[in-house]
């Protein structure tokens, strides 16, 4: 017998790196979002820094075996904090070659990537399923990926008998051995994924995720290694819609009132699942304008309440949001921002809201406007806006996006405070003489009344009114009351510190930004000043009122550009000129508050910005060498 047939196989080879980006797409229903979810969830727990972006088609049931319907979710591992999606994948599992076209095209895949493809459409009965395979390997053959066909459905039919409810948890078998993923961890994480199914349905799961395992231990020649470093503290692992909800328990609120809306809903379906058990209520109204109503109203009573919606939906609450404006009464809305205008992209990212959120009220409407820039961040400001919104009387509008509402990553788990909560209600007999608009006229701040305390009756209007709460129409009235819900803004920007710069307090070029974009920006600004560039960033948590200093701190660049998702034209389009140029949202914010000539560079691809593209911009912006 010769040397060759006794040799044992080669190992295989191990590659090591700070890094790895992984996608698992396939046609939507296949379930690769819950495979990138357990991955994700797993690898953060091992001690990985995760995000992760779910990969979603704009259709609710797109056609099968169609690039538009790719569908999955995409996985940054790191050896350290991992703060955005990153450039390029460097390895993806697709359920067919078809949704694999689609990131192709989009330009998401490395030119070296490894493609794990389903390859039973090779074949396939049908001819033009065939010949459709054919021409993607065609089109892919353009990149220097490696592209491994993997027998998904003749594999998984030996468990299931339907391979489209396995495909997911054999991919998943798949990914933990090419990654090291520790199979105890990810058998829980099933576990609690599949909490309300049958033992059965865990088993059978589990069934397939050991016969990927074992299938990737015979057939793959490679490893990926990244380096872990489990937590010193304990962590917690979820997206940005649960970090709301958890937020919106830990501050004390009682009511989420909604109407279901993409992609701010899974933020309800959290709720209802646990908000009973903190003397909570999930009320889903008939519509975006009644939801409002219903926050409104039970906010007036003395109840902590809230109201989560997207684009279209805050276009519909706006006459709501006024009236909470005009009564003073305390108001949360999140609204989880998605492609526009009308219905748009909905499942999409942008950030295109901002000026809607600030100025979309009809007549003068002044109330506050923050943006969490983390996942972590989701859960803390939920906090601080329901404190803002009893202290001063007002509405506050929290932003977040798609990218933080799906997103995945793991951050310190919060240390509860009971100062987080409500303070009892007062509902001692008012004073003799109080008035339901007792404005101090220096602040614009006043006492509220709730209901049912002994002699505090009074009529709510959201007509013009006195401090009597009493119509009325005359000028030095509006004028008065007009500016003491004006006043409440500006004291709270006089209790703000100035933002703090990432980098160099001076320089050629400062970046700013607002949101989720926080950790691209300062991942692109890291790679230009190492490449010599004289560049900084700034992010805004606070956008009405905008948080002080910004015009001291934009002395000091010779460049200030803004950084966001959202629409902006390019000097050099056509007919675009200095004087009719559309700019972008926080630019025009920026520019009308420091009277500093403040550059945008806005962008709205469907998906969050990669360090790449923000470090192209600043590199336009910048002559080679840094020099401004």
């Amino acid at each position: 017998m010769s040397a060759s047939a006794t040799a044992a196989p080669a190992p295989p080879k191990v590659l090591r790196v700070p890094e790895h980006t992984v996608e698992i797409v396939s046609d939507s229903g296949e379930g690769a979002q819950k495979c990138g979810q357990i991955f994700g969830a797993v690898s953060a727990k091992m001690g990985n820094g995760v995000w992760t972006v779910e990969l979603i088609p704009a259709e609710i049931q797109p056609p099968p075996r169609v690039p538009e319907g790719a569908s999955g979710n995409r996985i940054r591992l790191g050896e350290h904090t991992v703060t955005n999606w990153g450039d390029r994948t460097d390895l993806v599992v697709a359920f067919n070659e078809q949704v694999l076209l689609a990131r192709h095209r989009v330009d998401a895949l490395a030119d070296n990537a490894v493609l794990l493809v389903e390859d039973c459409w090779a074949r396939s009965e049908d001819t033009d399923i065939v010949a459709q395979w054919n021409a993607a390997l065609k089109e892919l053959s353009g990149k220097h990926y490696r592209i491994i066909p993997v027998a998904m459905e003749d594999e998984c039919l030996t468990i299931v008998d339907n391979p489209k409810k396995g495909k997911n948890m054999y991919a998943l078998g798949l990914l933990a051995r090419i990654y090291g993923r520790d199979m105890e961890l990810i058998k829980a994480q099933i576990a609690h994924a599949f909490r309300k199914k049958s033992e059965e349905v865990y088993k059978q799961n589990v069934a397939l995720l050991e016969l990927g395992f074992h299938w990737a231990e015979d057939n793959i020649d490679f490893r990926v290694e990244i380096p872990t470093h489990p937590a010193e503290t304990p962590l917690v692992v979820m997206n940005g819609n649960e970090a709301i909800g958890m937020g919106a328990i830990a501050s004390g609120m009682e009511l989420c009132a909604m109407y279901p809306i993409t992609p701010a809903t899974s933020v309800s379906h959290y709720l209802s699942e646990v908000f009973e058990k903190f003397g909570g209520i999930v009320h889903q109204a008939e519509d975006e304008i009644a939801a409002a109503g219903v926050a409104i109203g039970a906010s007036y009573s003395g109840k902590v309440a809230f109201t989560i919606t997207s684009g279209p939906g805050l276009a519909l609450k706006t006459e709501m949001l006024g009236l909470a404006v005009m009564t003073e009464t305390p108001l949360v809305l999140v609204d989880v921002q998605r492609g526009g205008p009308s219905t748009g992209l909905p499942t999409k990212v942008e950030q295109s809201d901002l000026l809607a959120a600030i100025y979309g009220q009809t007549g003068d409407a002044p109330h506050i406007v923050m943006a969490p820039a983390t996942i972590e961040e989701c859960f803390h400001v939920m906090i601080t806006a329901r404190r803002l919104a009893e202290t001063f009387r007002t509405l506050v509008m929290v932003l977040t996006d798609a990218n933080l509402a799906t997103g995945v990553s793991p951050y310190p788990k919060p240390t509860l405070d009971e100062q987080w909560q409500a303070a009892p209600l007062d509902l001692a007999p008012v004073r003799d003489g109080q008035k339901p608009y007792d404005w101090n006229t220096e602040t614009g701040l006043s006492e509220r009344i709730i209901p049912g305390r002994s002699g505090g009756m009074f009529t709510l209007t959201g007509l013009s009114h006195d401090d009597r709460s009493k119509v009325a129409y005359a000028a030095d009235i509006h004028q008065h009351s007009s500016a003491m819900r004006s006043r409440k803004i500006a004291v709270l920007q006089s209790l703000l510190k100035p933002p703090t710069v990432y980098g160099d307090d001076k320089g050629d070029l400062l970046v700013v930004g607002w949101g989720s974009t926080k950790g691209a920006i300062e991942e692109a600004v890291d790679r230009a000043r190492n490449e010599g560039f004289k560049v900084s960033a700034l992010h805004l948590r606070f956008l009405s009122p905008l948080e002080p200093g910004l015009k001291p701190i934009f002395k000091k660049f010779k460049k200030v550009m803004t950084v966001e998702i959202n629409y902006s034209d390019e000097i050099g389009d056509p007919y675009v000129t200095e004087e009719n140029r559309r700019r972008g949202q926080l630019s025009i914010l920026l520019r009308n508050a420091t009277l500093v000539d403040v550059d945008c560079w806005g962008r709205v691809p469907g998906e969050p910005l990669r360090p790449m593209s923000i470090l192209e911009a600043i590199r336009g912006r910048l002559p080679r060498g840094g020099a401004a």
